[in-house]
């Protein structure tokens, strides 16, 4: 007899981790949209609308700017693989977990990785970025303009000041800022940066957004040696998605249904509302945390706004309140991991999650969460950020 499965149903869950973040009903329903074929004139006009919205969100005017068909990872590896060629030198300012991974990609490569370390949720200042540059004159410079597995943002002007003045390109992680804070590709002189459709655009995970600067294209044209990946060749997506419209890969239609669809709720919202939507947010969490008498990881002022770190206090099994707050109020959290493992938790107050709200009921959840495991706060959470509203 054939077996039988029941229909979907998927618990509801509050999406309060580094991503995937809560989805816009305007793009759940833009999925439901009849797809249309890879090469029809219909998903070019798509394309197009998001390549001038992305540009938006980007903060810049390069032509070249698309979605990759993968996640928040083919943006890193698109970059790497058509930026980084076998024995050239690449410089990484290692502060966090994705920083590693950047450099994991160089070494595949077969590149030189030369990185500069700090511990992880510290940044790093001009004059220190500058020297190490100067110093290691590389051809490729890369670091995390937002660190998800610290909560920490590292500006990035002085990083490609310093590496132009040697010839190099610079490769920027923005998988947690795009959407969420500003970018400003042009204004930094960011030559390469990705991102992800999951966190600050509200939309599902599964494309990569990528803007590439007329002088990292040109540097592309010259490339005298193949890139290694077929699926990621900037050149040839250029063919397909921006220029000549020769067939490449299949395109999930879907999801560049949905990604147009979020990439328009941002437009429509304005970055400047949304930048300080998320910015009044994550005060109010924050003073929500300071009254428990918690402590955040990353000192105030380099503080990623959609993404916070909270320290887990002594005698706390940090797994414990995440799996209370999942298992009572369907709300996630995310633990740290590498050196911050068991010692902080990682909560996105990101995207259309960003609200008050949410907020609220995040404090609420984790405070008696934290209760539940023993720990007594110093005061009441909630109460502190309904405070910091009514004052803001």
């Amino acid at each position: 007899m054939p077996e039988t499965y029941a229909p979907l149903n998927p618990p509801r869950r509050l999406l309060m981790g580094p991503g995937p973040s809560p989805v816009e009903p305007r793009v759940y329903q833009a999925m439901t949209k009849p797809i249309v074929g890879h090469l029809d004139p219909y998903f070019f006009e798509v394309t197009g609308d998001v390549r001038s919205l992305l540009q938006e969100v980007f903060g810049t005017a390069n032509e070249f700017t698309l979605a990759i068909s993968g996640t928040g990872t083919s943006g890193m590896e698109t970059a790497v693989s058509n930026f980084v060629e076998s024995g050239s030198k690449v410089c990484v300012f290692a502060n966090g977990y994705f920083c590693d991974r950047i450099s994991e990609m160089v070494r595949r490569q077969g590149a030189e990785v030369a990185r500069l370390e700090k511990p992880w949720g510290e940044t790093f200042v001009d004059e220190e970025a500058r020297k190490f540059i100067l110093d290691e004159k590389p051809q490729v410079v890369a670091f995390v303009h937002a660190e998800t597995s610290t909560g920490a943002v590292q500006e990035g002007k002085a990083i490609c000041e310093a590496a132009h003045e040697v010839g190099a390109l610079v490769i920027a992680d923005t998988v947690t800022s795009l959407g969420n804070i500003p970018v400003n590709v042009d204004a930094a002189g960011i030559d390469i940066a990705y991102s992800c459709s999951q966190k600050g655009l509200a939309c599902p995970p599964g494309l990569a957004p990528v803007t590439v600067s007329p002088r990292a294209v040109e540097w592309l044209r010259r490339r005298g040696t193949m890139n290694r990946s077929f699926y990621l060749d900037l050149k040839l997506l250029d063919e397909y998605l921006l220029s000549a419209h020769k067939y490449h890969h299949t395109a999930p239609i879907s999801m560049f249904y949905a990604l147009r669809e979020a990439l328009v709720i941002v437009h429509e919202e304005g970055l400047e509302n949304r930048f300080r939507r998320i910015e009044r947010n994550h005060k109010a969490f924050a003073a929500g945390i300071e009254a428990m008498g918690l402590r955040m990881h990353v000192e105030e002022g380099r503080r990623l706004y959609p993404l916070n770190t909270p320290c887990v206090p002594e005698g706390v099994d940090d797994a414990k309140v995440r799996a209370r707050m999942l298992n009572e109020d369907g709300i996630e959290i995310l633990g740290g991991f590498g050196p911050l493992a068991g010692k902080v938790w990682r909560i996105g107050i990101m995207g259309a999650g960003s609200t008050k709200e949410n907020v609220l009921l995040l404090l609420e959840s984790f405070q008696r969460a934290l209760e539940a495991e023993g720990y007594r706060p110093a005061g009441n959470g909630r109460q502190a950020a309904e405070a910091f509203y009514a004052q803001a």
